[in-house]
Parts: structure tokens; sequence; C-alpha cells
């Protein structure tokens, strides 16, 4: 994260943060079994000395795709960390990140699997999972300042859903909403293509090559996007 442009390297941390803060966290909670205030303080740290410097300037594209590069970064942090010294004092100057570490620590309750998995492919999950929770909440805000609610709240009842069992029919969806199924179909058609798109611009944000960020949009969606 080098860009020149101020505004560009605010908008590209922002973005960092945004999306890394949630795997990191969970990579310093399950692969370096810290407790949760542990690393919630290393991972207000490790973002902090992003946001303060080149953190990221020795990330060489041409060697490993750079989520693979922040994970790689997150082992060399706690390794090197040491508490007495370089642990965020609570209520103390430090700039905090308003970042939801009691919403994880409660999803990792649930997930009773998440110690098995290797770090490798916990610290992808969790990546996948904020790329795709930051998106949504943008495709809220954007819907709300353009007057398409109705269209969002079709897409939250619908795909939002939290299983099948609470997930209503097109039909039924309507008759809630006060819409036909052609209109329910097409507006989920259209919060889909927009959280689509959200979710590319932040990836494309994220990553430092084109030839990375086609990997990327593949890997999430099985073929290149513009």
């Amino acid at each position: 994260m080098t860009a020149a442009d101020p505004d560009a390297r605010r908008a590209a941390l922002h973005a960092l943060v945004g999306v890394y803060w949630r795997p990191v966290y969970v990579h310093f909670r399950i692969h370096w079994a810290r407790e949760p205030a542990d690393a919630e303080d290393l991972t207000q740290e490790f973002f902090a000395a992003a946001v303060a410097g080149d953190f990221f300037a020795g990330f060489e594209p041409e060697r490993a795709r750079f989520r693979t590069f922040v994970r790689v970064c997150c082992d060399r942090f706690a390794a090197k960390a040491r508490r007495a010294e370089r642990r965020l004092k609570r209520g103390g100057g430090a700039v905090h990140l308003p970042l939801d570490f009691v919403g994880v620590e409660q999803e990792l309750g649930r997930v009773a699997d998440a110690a098995k998995e290797d770090a490798e492919t916990r610290f992808e999950r969790e990546w996948v999972r904020s790329l795709f929770e930051v998106a949504v909440e943008a495709l809220r805000q954007e819907s709300r300042r353009d007057g398409h609610e109705i269209r969002f709240a079709v897409f939250e009842r619908y795909d939002l859903a939290p299983d099948d069992a609470t997930r209503p029919t097109y039909r039924e969806l309507g008759q809630a909403l006060g819409l036909p199924t052609t209109q329910v179909t097409n507006h989920l058609a259209w919060a889909r293509r927009a959280l689509r798109r959200l979710v590319l611009e932040n990836v494309r944000a994220l990553c430092l090559s084109d030839e990375e960020y086609r990997t990327e949009a593949r890997a999430l969606f099985g073929r290149e996007d513009g």
C-alpha cells in the first residue's frame, strides 16, 4: 500500500482495515492462541503500524497473493511482540479503530471447527467473509442514499436470511412487501449485481497488480470481472 496520492492511500488503507481486521484478529486468537484482550490489542497495534507507515512495502506480487503476505506479516508481528513493552494501553493516547471484536468472539463460539482448520484456510475464509460483509454494508448505505431501500429490503430478507427454513418464497416476499413476484426477481437481480460490483471494487483496492486482481476475482466468482 504505497500509493503516492494521499487520498488514494487513505482509501486503500480504509479498504485494507475494513476487510482484513477480522481475519487478522481471528489469526491472532486461534493460530497464536491469544486471549481475546491480547488479540484485540495486537490487532489494533498491527493496523496502527500499517496506518503509520509503509508497513507492507516489502510485498512482492510475483511471490504471493497480498492476503498471504498480510498473514505472514501477522506472524512476524506476533512473534516480535512483547506484551509488557508493546501492548496498546486501553484508554491511553492511542487511536483505536471501531472494530466489532465482541461480535467476532460470539461467532467464534458458534464455529466449533475453527481451531481445526489450517491457518491459511481459516484466514482465507475470514477474508472472504469480511469482503462480503463490507460490501453488504456499502450496499445498504448506497441503497439508502439513492432511494433504493425497497431493493435492499428484498435482498436482505431473501439472500441474507439465516437459513433456508426462514427464507421466504418470492411470492411470500412479494406479498409481505406489496410487490409482484416479477418485481421481487428484478430487485434481487439488481442487488446481486450491485453487491458483486462492490465486492470487486474492494478486491481491486486491495490488490497491487492486475494479475492478482484477476486471480482473486476468478476465485470469488468463477470468472474474470472488469
